[in-house]
């Protein structure tokens, strides 16, 4: 069976993981607690710190300690779905402000562009929140890139080293498994994939990996999903 849809995952894969662990990190970091205190009572915010207490197991009743808890996650590069709810509306503003652009490999947008134009299906599946997925393309050195895409997947859909996580996302394409792509820099993402009965390739963007049992290349120029 031909590709109908690729799914990629975002750092390491179309992006450097240098500009979300350099920039995006640090300016979440630095931000949070002013932020916090700006916007503690919105509905959004308040069920993100509501969700982190009780993730935590403690009470956050100020923005201050909020933010500690928040920002040692963050040193800990912890995958929690409040505080990427949190760097995700940090992030925006960010954004909007023009404080940076997304990150992108030199060839990603283009052969993006081209497998849109196939007829393929697009699709992101990573660890940051879907509305922070969006604003990474959205406002990405290549433009407004979110027209590409027919959907996002977050750390709500499952653990992206579960395959049951793959198995919800085929589901809600609504292609066959092995008529699904994915692509991303993890092996053990990559073989949860690969057990959900999806196609897999690894990236190898640095040029570091020796040995995978997934297909490897070292850009999106050497994918040629349209082949049998």
């Amino acid at each position: 069976m031909t590709v109908k849809a690729i799914v990629t995952d975002i750092e390491g894969t179309t992006s450097s993981i240098a500009f979300v662990k350099d920039v995006l990190f640090p300016y979440a970091h630095r931000e949070m607690e002013a932020f916090l205190e700006r916007h503690w009572r919105e509905p959004a915010v308040a069920a993100a710190v509501g969700a982190a207490a009780d993730q935590a197991g403690q009470a956050l009743d100020t923005p201050a300690e909020a933010a500690r808890v928040l920002r040692r996650w963050i040193d800990e590069d912890r995958k929690i779905t409040p505080l990427k709810t949190l760097q995700g509306l940090i992030w925006r503003a960010g954004y909007e402000r023009g404080d940076y652009r997304a990150h992108l490999y030199p060839d990603t947008a283009g052969r993006l562009r081209h497998w849109h134009d196939a007829g393929l299906a697009l699709y992101v599946y990573s660890s940051g929140s879907v509305a922070a997925q969006k604003l990474f393309f959205g406002y990405s050195e290549a433009g407004d890139l979110t027209p590409l895409f027919s959907g996002f997947f977050d750390t709500t859909t499952g653990g992206k080293k579960e395959a049951d996580s793959y198995r919800a996302i085929q589901a809600a394409i609504g292609e066959p498994a092995d008529a699904i792509l994915f692509l991303s820099d993890v092996e053990a993402e990559l073989d949860a994939a690969r057990a959900a009965g999806l196609r897999t390739i690894l990236l190898d963007r640095l040029g570091t990996v020796t040995d995978s049992a997934h297909p490897v290349v070292p850009s999106f120029e050497q994918i040629d999903p349209l082949s049998p």
